[in-house]
């Protein structure tokens, strides 16, 4: 997923770091060998690095981040922001320059005074605090300072810009009255304000710390190597960059298949769930068209290549999910505007105050300590941490809830959703085979039926004959003992039980035996075959006695989490690769109001960007790899945690429980913690109506006059109050249950 940002930032440690005209930072690029990716693969997970067509891909992610790929060969180019060394960075930071604040709070004469103690003084204990404050501002501070560079010559003054302006001027005015002796140094003032800005970014960073594998997950589903036929039986092993369009390839049981193409010979079922979202195994034969990077079943495959590297459909869903990624705008989150706004306006209050003082009473030192005073004060610790506390405790809260925030800035704008597209399989249904109805002959029971079924299908690997094992179970039903099991190629089963023959298949099954469909349950047969349910039916002694209409059963969370999302005024729509007849069939139940079904993995991502063109802000909610452009392409991108490892690299929201109802979580978290950054901003920024007109001395004709040491303690006050109101999220309801206790 693409990394967005408060504020341009560059690695404060690195001689590496350098700045775009953009403002934002080049990301560090890290070369990667195949030796190097091996550590973090899966067991017997092919890697494609140095793949035609996928490393072609990488190598196109790797020039969009300024840095060019090395070619085909043992290495790749991924550029990714570093956000765990930014997060270490200023976390040691943070701490070091902390303790180095203790003796200059201790030795302030502002901090004796309010305390009521005193240090014991000896030779040069004078200068604890002004040594120890160049430390901290040389070690804590500068990086604001080059950080705040892009947003100088941008002139698009934020936080960065905000922050060393305001530690300038302290550090700056505080060595002139120490080495000038005209007046008090702003030291304490200084490092405590450098301590929590530090705090402020490191909790920042840890709270967008994310990865971006997406295009390193999709590249896994390809084999290494494919079994080329070179004559008659006989097959060498090759690379499979040395495939080339028109080679014949031999695809074995269990195996992924290597490149797109033709079967010539052979017949079997295919997974391509992870690329058309299909939750049944597709059964191909001489003639079909198969998938690279999808799984063969039990059958073997003599498969003619027709699409090769950058041709297949896989290295297409990367390019999209690449494009996506890449088109995504940057978020200027609420803190760093305000900042902006109180740039200016400090500056501009700055100059009045030393116009006016200089009027009044002339250029001297107390001019001096107005205009420094008013800038110093114009940064608040609290706008530092408002924003970032926010965050941090919405992360944990939504972990807590099986909501995990991989881009703070998707979480934010989810709150401005109107539209909410759900994928079907494994997403609002299980992804498994169940019977949803039975439908029996006169003079039979449903559940013994559906025993039988289950019991004369218990040596079948079918999916659809663990669908029904599955039913039986889920209903308590007790498997019967069978002998004279005989798997029918293409057809179906046949066992004997109690002395009597069973029968158990499809259509192609009645038409073996030339069965006949009592007319209850040929009623049965047209309202399944209209939704696009499976059939089985149990025939005994030449008889259909039993149907069993299977689908992909929906999660129980389904339907009400679609009610839930209509009542915060969302519309839901479906989007799928499964066809029509199911999608409608799945939509009617659930109650959604849109429908796109028999969708192409590539026009996913196309119907996303379609509904963004309408003006629609779009969540995409999938598990599926064929979901991973539609997801980065949405606005608001949220994965089913069991889903396709790409999906969750995709995604900027993880649900890891796979309950559709954490969508709503998703929305009204969202809200909830826009409240509270609402809040804290209000108050962060705006304690400085009152704070900066008294810095300035609109009063001080009425003898009130705010000193540098009441404008820091207004501002830890500020800070204080900003960090119990961040907390007081934690109490935010969803639902009718508290945030922490509500279930997911």
């Amino acid at each position: 997923m693409e990394h967005k940002h408060s504020h341009p930032r560059q690695d404060p440690d690195s001689e590496a770091s350098a700045t775009g005209h953009t403002g934002e930072p080049s990301p560090l690029a890290t070369l990667r060998s195949s030796d190097e990716h091996a550590g973090h693969k899966k067991p017997g997970t092919p890697m494609v690095h140095d793949r035609k067509g996928v490393q072609g891909v990488h190598a196109q992610h790797a020039s969009h981040e300024g840095h060019r790929a090395p070619g085909r060969g043992a290495e790749a180019v991924h550029a990714h922001p570093d956000h765990t060394g930014h997060e270490q960075i200023f976390r040691r930071r943070f701490w070091i320059s902390l303790i180095l604040s203790i003796p200059v709070l201790v030795y302030s004469p502002a901090i004796q005074g309010w305390l009521g103690f005193t240090m014991p003084a000896f030779p040069g204990s004078d200068w604890i605090g002004p040594v120890f404050a160049v430390a901290i501002f040389g070690y804590g501070g500068l990086p604001f300072l080059r950080m705040a560079i892009p947003e100088l010559q941008n002139r698009q003054p934020g936080m960065m810009m905000l922050i060393s302006l305001a530690i300038s001027v302290a550090f700056i005015y505080s060595l002139l009255a120490t080495f000038s002796g005209t007046g008090m140094g702003f030291y304490w003032e200084l490092v405590t304000l450098i301590d929590i800005m530090l705090l402020g970014h490191w909790i920042e960073m840890r709270s967008v710390r994310q990865a971006s594998g997406a295009l390193d997950q999709l590249a896994r589903l390809m084999p290494d190597t494919a079994e080329r036929i070179i004559s008659g039986e006989d097959t060498e092993v090759i690379p499979v960059t040395k495939l080339n369009i028109g080679d014949r390839v031999l695809v074995r049981p269990g195996a992924g298949i290597p490149a797109d193409g033709v079967v010539d010979e052979g017949r079997s079922e295919v997974n391509e769930a992870m690329i058309t979202g299909e939750s049944r195994p597709i059964p191909k034969e001489p003639g079909d068209r198969v998938i690279a990077g999808t799984i063969n079943g039990e059958g073997s495959l003599r498969v003619r290549v027709t699409a090769v590297g950058e041709g297949t459909a896989l290295a297409g869903i990367m390019r999209l999910v690449l494009q996506a990624q890449l088109s995504k705008s940057h978020t200027q989150l609420l803190a760093d505007r305000a900042a902006g706004w109180l740039f200016y306006v400090a500056l501009g209050l700055a100059l009045i105050t030393a116009a006016a003082w200089t009027l009044s009473v002339g250029f001297n030192q107390i001019v001096i300590e107005r205009v420094a005073t008013v800038l110093v004060i114009a940064c608040p610790h609290a706008l530092g941490l408002a924003v970032p506390l926010v965050v941090a405790i919405t992360t944990a809260i939504g972990a807590g809830n099986g909501v995990l925030v991989r881009d703070r800035a998707q979480l934010e704008l989810a709150r401005e959703i109107d539209t909410v597209i759900f994928d079907k399989t494994g997403t609002l249904t299980r992804g498994e085979f169940g019977v949803n109805s039975i439908a029996v002959d006169l003079g039979w029971d449903a559940d013994r039926a559906l025993a039988i079924a289950a019991s004369i299908e218990g040596d079948s690997e079918h999916s659809i004959a663990q669908g029904i094992r599955r039913s039986a179970h889920e209903k308590g039903l007790q498997l019967l003992p069978v002998s004279s099991f005989e798997a029918i190629k293409g057809r179906g089963v046949r066992a004997s039980l109690d002395g009597a023959t069973f029968y158990g298949g499809g259509p192609r099954l009645l038409e073996m035996l030339d069965a006949k469909l009592p007319e209850l349950l040929a009623d049965f047969t047209r309202r399944a075959e209209a939704q696009g349910a499976g059939l089985v039916y149990l025939i005994s002694d030449g008889r259909v006695v039993a149907g069993f209409s299977l689908a992909d059963l929906l999660r129980p969370e389904s339907k009400p989490a679609v009610a839930r999302l209509h009542d915060l005024g969302l519309e839901v729509v479906l989007l799928t690769g499964d066809s029509q007849a199911v999608a409608e069939a799945v939509a009617a139940e659930l109650g959604i109001d849109q429908v796109f079904a028999e969708v192409l993995p590539e026009d996913k991502e196309k119907q996303v960007a379609g509904l963004q063109k309408h003006g629609k802000r779009v969540a995409m909610v999938g598990d599926g790899i064929n979901d991973a452009p539609a997801l980065a392409r949405a606005d608001v991108g949220i994965a089913i945690g069991s889903g396709t490892d790409v999906a969750i690299e995709s995604a900027g929201i993880i649900l890891v429980k796979s309950n559709p109802m954490d969508v709503v979580k998703v929305i009204e978290l969202s809200r909830a913690s826009y409240r509270k950054m609402v809040q804290n901003l209000v108050w962060a920024a705006g304690y400085n109506v009152i704070a900066l007109p008294l810095a300035a001395g609109v009063l001080s004709w009425a003898g009130v006059i705010l000193s540098p040491a009441a404008g820091a303690l207004l501002m830890s006050l500020s800070t204080v109050i900003v960090a119990i109101n961040a907390q007081l999220l934690r109490g935010v309801k969803l639902g009718t249950a508290a945030i922490q206790s509500q279930p997911s």
